[in-house]
């Protein structure tokens, strides 16, 4: 009798579109790894910001994985014209073409145009699972090397400095600029090594913490999910009483880094794939 009754619970539809969202970890965290300066980028749009001087609410930010090197330039709005000529010039003008280029599925890098230009300059475009930011696989250690350093191979110093004897610039020397920029660009594959054994030592870290949290689930082709609800647009003025999870959908496609392809049960697909985070099994 107790089995049929977890049986029935187990299958209420009602129950199942109220239950409470699962906060623990659906998948074990694999961080991205970058072994060398402005190879991999992630890019993302900040906004909407309080408007000040020129009506600029948006905020493009593009991070180096390496680095963390930022390159940043405000918008009244951001269309896919501008992300590409941002790239161009903050990116590749600056640091040369980088092999991959990781960003969201916003209108404006999911375009013919963007998708055309990474193409043509044979840029890897990868694209992360909608509301789920964790999938862009970064993680922000406490950096000892600054982000200059590992860029320039020297130690950043403000053009006032440079006429004035300070400690630093009395160090570094200014008798013979040749020879003190040879023995930088010796140091700087030394510094750029030791920093990438210490970022992959923190990435080992960070996911062996998250993963003691998570709680893997996997979903087979033609399972019936439900998805998390994110902005109700069907049920007027519901608050707190809204449903939580919609659907039932179809599981059409599966991958091994977590994300979902789904489609209607009319088998209408959807473009996007989701991941596990924001999926539950739906039983009938």
């Amino acid at each position: 009798m107790k089995q049929d009754a977890e049986a029935y619970v187990k299958k209420c539809d009602k129950c199942q579109r109220y239950t409470p969202i699962p906060h623990m970890p659906s998948e074990t965290l694999n961080p991205i790894k970058s072994l060398w300066p402005f190879a991999q980028w992630r890019i993302d749009i900040v906004g909407l910001l309080p408007i000040v001087v020129a009506q600029k609410k948006f905020l493009l930010v593009a991070t180096d994985y390496f680095s963390k090197w930022v390159e940043a330039k405000a918008y009244t709005s951001i269309k896919d014209k501008d992300i590409t000529k941002f790239v161009w010039k903050n990116i590749v003008y600056r640091f040369g073409i980088p092999q991959t280029i990781i960003v969201d599925n916003g209108p404006q890098f999911d375009s013919a145009a963007f998708r055309t230009f990474c193409s043509e300059l044979k840029i890897k475009n990868l694209y992360s699972t909608p509301w789920y930011p964790q999938s862009n696989g970064q993680t922000t250690p406490r950096r000892p090397t600054a982000p200059f350093t590992l860029a320039y191979g020297m130690d950043k110093i403000i053009p006032m400095e440079i006429g004035m004897p300070t400690t630093q610039t009395a160090m570094q020397g200014q008798k013979d600029e040749n020879q003190e920029l040879g023995k930088h660009l010796d140091w700087e594959d030394e510094v750029r090594e030791n920093a990438s054994i210490r970022m992959v030592g923190y990435q080992q870290k960070t996911a062996a913490h998250y993963n003691r949290k998570a709680r893997p689930r996997t979903f087979k082709v033609g399972t019936l999910v439900l998805r998390k609800i994110f902005e109700n647009t069907v049920e007027n003025r519901v608050g707190k009483l809204q449903a939580n999870w919609e659907g039932p959908y179809i599981v059409s496609k599966a991958s091994e880094s977590g994300t979902y392809h789904l489609q209607k049960l009319d088998g209408t697909p959807f473009l996007r794939p989701w991941n596990v985070f924001n999926l539950k099994q739906y039983y009938q």
